[in-house]
């Protein structure tokens, strides 16, 4: 929460933008600081979940279910973040709409923080065609293979419950090289400022296992 708001200059009274928020954990820590959240995601149980706790504690939160693709925004914002590699979910077309939502709804100079595992610098170095490990009591058996024209992880996820259940997700994380993302930013006004590979500031390398993109509103 730190490494977000100073890197976003964003005073107490500040509005953030959190895509893709899930059941809140950035939204919820911002908005105890004093800050303006407007937190959306397309999953209608995460928004019920932060509607009910944002009553209870009486938090700056506006909660919104939409697809971010085409989310009526009615704000101009400090600081836009997309964490947990949610960006990858998205191939150059909707990226390119999603980047354009948000540069639309950022000040001039306003950040937009991006955290992923799934941009190309990173995702060839690291890949692997099986993994697994446990997720409590739960055994994760991961399958991965890597696609082109898209560049793309295409993942299975095998779920067996102690009690021998098997459940399989399937999931596609679209990949991109920090050079695309830099050509997308610029279509919409946008330009990469610092890569961090860490919230401490550590400046991200070959190597690194995931990424704090940021980038800032081109201001005219």
């Amino acid at each position: 929460m730190d490494f977000i708001q100073e890197i976003g200059a964003i005073k107490n009274t500040g509005k953030i933008l959190d895509i893709m928020c899930g059941y809140g954990r950035h939204a919820f820590e911002l908005a105890k600081r004093g800050l303006q959240v407007t937190a959306i995601d397309n999953l209608q149980d995460y928004i019920d979940e932060i509607k009910i706790k944002t009553s209870e504690q009486n938090l700056p939160i506006n909660a919104i279910h939409s697809d971010i693709l085409y989310a009526r925004l009615n704000e101009i914002y400090d600081t836009a973040i997309c964490m947990g590699n949610s960006f990858a979910f998205f191939d150059r077309a909707d990226a390119l709409k999603l980047l354009k939502n948000v540069a639309d709804h950022l000040k001039p100079g306003g950040v937009l923080i991006i955290n992923s595992w799934m941009i190309a610098e990173i995702a060839i170095k690291h890949f692997k065609e099986k993994d697994w490990h446990y997720a409590g009591e739960y055994k994760c058996m991961l399958e991965y293979s890597y696609g082109f024209y898209p560049s793309r992880i295409e993942s299975e996820q095998t779920i067996i419950s102690p009690e021998g259940h098997v459940e399989t997700v399937k999931g596609i994380d679209y990949i991109f090289t920090l050079d695309e993302l830099e050509e997308m930013f610029n279509e919409v006004g946008l330009k990469t400022k610092d890569l961090y590979s860490t919230p401490r500031k550590k400046r991200f390398a070959l190597g690194d296992g995931r990424v704090y993109i940021v980038a800032s509103k081109i201001v005219n």
